[in-house]
């Protein structure tokens, strides 16, 4: 059974680039705006401006997700170990998954600051000079860092099964020492079977 902050952390990954897509789809209906005067097309210029920012605050959230989870489940991991006298390797299991998810969350963030810098260098509301020069870059770019950044949160969902699967590993054997000791035991939940 996957856990909790699988289902949730693919599922807003998947809004995630479904939103830049979704901005990115908008900006290549929209073309070149460059020597647009149409009222309408510059407040859909505006539009995916607007969307951009969404998607690039959305994107830092879930790589942030992935972070604040990470650096909570192997500090969690340390404090049972260490309290249990558990098997230490345990610590550097979740250690080295939390150093293995990190480049991939930073590489999503700085990324998607990617795409909105060569997105504000391309705009021609900016005012400035050579605007145009940059909108080769952006389309192109924008297109290969949307699926870096599906990359690199397809690896966050597989580092996060693994923790999953070593905190399942780390009750296990909470469990067992507390049987050991005749203390109380909580049973570990029963996967339910859907209909």
């Amino acid at each position: 059974m996957a856990g909790t902050m699988e289902r949730v952390f693919s599922r807003v990954a998947v809004f995630a680039v479904a939103l830049l897509v979704a901005t990115a789809g908008l900006g290549l209906w929209l073309g070149d705006l460059h020597g647009q005067r149409s009222p309408e097309i510059l407040r859909w210029g505006t539009v995916h401006r607007l969307s951009g920012v969404l998607s690039a605050l959305v994107i830092v959230l879930v790589n942030s997700m992935a972070v604040t989870y990470f650096i909570g489940t192997a500090r969690w991991c340390r404090e049972v170990v260490e309290a249990y006298s558990l098997d230490p390797s345990s610590i550097d299991r979740s250690k080295r998954f939390k150093r293995e998810a990190f480049p991939f969350a930073l590489i999503g963030i700085l990324g998607v600051l990617a795409i909105v810098a060569l997105g504000g260098a391309a705009d021609p509301s900016s005012g400035r000079l050579g605007t145009q020069d940059w909108v080769t870059f952006h389309l192109v770019g924008g297109i290969a860092i949307v699926a870096l950044i599906a990359w690199c949160f397809q690896r966050q969902v597989a580092i996060i099964r693994r923790q999953h699967g070593l905190i399942e590993d780390v009750l296990a054997e909470v469990r067992t020492v507390r049987e050991a000791k005749g203390l109380d035991v909580e049973k570990p939940p029963q996967e339910t079977v859907k209909k």
